[in-house]
């Protein structure tokens, strides 16, 4: 993260607890370190980065906050289970839970790997959590702009079944705004392009020789992973659009929901 600043004023969590999934590296990481920066307690997820994982919890604890490490498979219910356990048992609680793990273009995984992983994991996860998300909490659904407006706009055929199953993530947990509302659990997807330096994007251009630099020529801009992990650390504070919606950068060429 090259980022010195929080996007969050310090001080603004202190006292909360927030657990973002797949935070060893990338955009999840440069969130949890947001969230810590504001003075949140932070839940490390990860699936097998233990070694970095650790070491991002080294680093979260010197700002003086506690960091909690925990590994699981979110598709697997029972290791998910055990994380919220261990949650529960450290903190008592959560306060924020940002869903933002995704995969899909793996090589070696099952052919309905991203449906598993996008849309059923992300329920699983959020219903697990439900118990320890008391009146104030937030969940914040972390996609892109390829998935969130697939309906209307085409994406490139290498990303379309991701593209595709987090839509269908992305659906399936705002069914879930009505029950999460009676709870006093507010919920904000925020979703932006295609960002510069994330796995996805390498294997995209790995897939499709010149597809991210043709994307970013569109759409003039692509963020990097520092400064969408600040609009996703943002959206765990801010007040939460009518539409339950951030968008994030341009979206001039893309198509209405």
């Amino acid at each position: 993260m090259t980022e010195t600043s929080t996007p969050i004023p310090a001080g603004a969590l202190n006292g909360r607890t927030a657990l973002v999934t797949g935070s060893s590296r990338g955009i999840g990481a440069d969130t949890a370190r947001y969230l810590a920066q504001a003075g949140a307690n932070v839940v490390i997820n990860y699936r097998n980065k233990a070694p970095r994982a650790e070491k991002l919890a080294t680093e979260l604890r010197e700002l003086g906050v506690e960091v909690l490490v925990v590994g699981a498979d979110l598709t697997d219910a029972a290791s998910v289970q055990a994380m919220f356990d261990e949650v529960e048992a450290t903190f008592g609680g959560l306060d924020v839970l940002v869903l933002n793990a995704s995969g899909g273009m793996e090589s070696g995984m099952a052919e309905d790997y991203a449906l598993q992983l996008n849309r059923d994991a992300q329920v699983r996860v959020l219903e697990t959590a439900l118990p320890l998300l008391g009146e104030g909490s937030r969940v914040v659904f972390v996609t892109s702009h390829q998935a969130h407006f697939i309906r209307t706009t085409p994406t490139m055929p290498e990303y379309e079944p991701v593209a595709l199953s987090k839509r269908a993530g992305e659906d399936a947990l705002r069914e879930r705004i009505p029950a999460l509302t009676e709870r006093g659990v507010e919920f904000v997807v925020v979703s932006g392009d295609m960002i510069e330096g994330t796995i996805t994007a390498t294997l995209l251009e790995r897939a499709n020789p010149g597809a991210i630099s043709a994307r970013r020529e569109d759409a003039g801009k692509l963020y990097n992973v520092a400064e969408f992990a600040a609009e996703v650390a943002r959206a765990a504070i801010d007040p939460v659009p009518a539409d339950n919606t951030r968008l994030v950068g341009d979206v001039s060429s893309f198509g209405t929901e």
